[in-house]
């Protein structure tokens, strides 16, 4: 199939780079995808075509960070406005607001969505109970440069981040102590906790390095040929996709580290890459402000993707949002 034509479906609707994204988990409606962007306006898609569902407005600045809980009721943005808002992802309410002193670049829920972390250019990482919105958060201090990513693990238990200051910290969640710390010599552009919790994959440089979650050690690094902004690995871990500056889309051998294929899509870098829960595709948001899905097997019918005589064809001619409906649920 790796000789095939990647034919990616394009998102459109955003005014400025797209610079994060999540998924949800599989839900009874299918899973969904959250888009953060410099417009101030991040957008909720259905996952597996990319038809747009909703903006959340309320945000003064970038949209630098987002995330949904496991069954898509809740989404989290993090922004320039020096703010993080909690939202009702069904119906596009504004639930809670979380001020800063500085700008939030990364925001996280719990997996019983009862806990919130962010992570910004204070340096600071602030674990928030939701039951509890007016309690002080649990602050973790440490970093000394801005946060970038920062997400839950071990069942909650830990909390993982990477930061300007070249590492990647993991800390106790309940006492907000650091627990380990690895460091790079180049900033970690991205950091993401794999399916089951068990691999860390950090893109920093030329280079994607994957990390035993439980020791810190590292169970591989795979250089690619570009500088490197965002990686994922395949739920199953047979697999990574990757992107950065030379507007590519790369996939590798996990186990090899072998390049099985790039393709060209974007018209900028690649600043965030993600595969969704089932592993079927794999999103990309870009510089060029548009969200890209791609399929994980070209060829294979799926979602919007029709095959006809071994050729992959878009239902919608790669235009996924560029009519933008409102969906409203029964």
């Amino acid at each position: 199939m790796a000789n095939l034509r990647q034919t990616p479906l394009t998102c459109s609707g955003h005014t400025r780079p797209v610079v994060n994204l999540a998924f949800s988990d599989v839900t009874e409606f299918g899973y969904f995808l959250i888009s953060a962007c410099k417009d101030g306006k991040p957008m909720l898609r259905q996952g597996d075509t990319g038809d747009w569902i909703g903006t959340f407005e309320g945000h003064k600045g970038a949209v630098w960070g987002v995330a949904l809980n496991k069954d898509a009721t809740k989404a989290a943005t993090g922004a320039a406005d020096f703010n993080a808002m909690i939202w009702d992802a069904v119906n596009g309410v504004e639930l809670q607001s979380f001020q800063h002193k500085h700008i939030v670049k990364s925001v996280d829920f719990s997996s019983d969505s009862t806990l919130f972390a962010t992570g910004s250019n204070e340096k600071l990482i602030r674990i928030f109970d939701l039951n509890k919105p007016e309690a002080s958060p649990v602050v973790m201090s440490g970093h000394t440069s801005g946060v970038r990513h920062v997400y839950f693990f071990h069942n909650n238990t830990r909390v993982v981040s990477v930061a300007d200051d070249k590492t990647l910290r993991v800390w106790d969640r309940t006492s907000g102590q650091e627990i380990r710390k690895v460091e790079f010599t180049t900033i970690p552009n991205s950091l993401e906790v794999s399916r089951d919790g068990s691999v860390l994959t950090i893109a920093h440089a030329d280079c994607v390095s994957f990390f035993d979650s439980d020791r810190l050690e590292k169970l591989r690094e795979v250089k690619v040929p570009t500088r490197t902004n965002s990686a994922s690995l395949h739920p199953d871990r047979t697999i990574f996709v990757c992107g950065g500056e030379d507007l590519k889309m790369y996939k590798f051998d996990y186990a090899t580290g072998n390049e099985i294929e790039s393709f060209k899509g974007h018209f900028g870098p690649v600043h965030c890459v993600r595969f969704s829960p089932d592993g079927e595709l794999y999103a990309s948001g870009s510089e060029d402000g548009t969200l890209r899905l791609w399929q994980t097997t070209v060829g294979k019918t799926y979602g919007l993707w029709k095959c006809v005589d071994g050729v992959p064809l878009p239902t919608q001619d790669s235009l996924a949002g560029n009519t933008i409906q409102e969906v409203v649920a029964n």
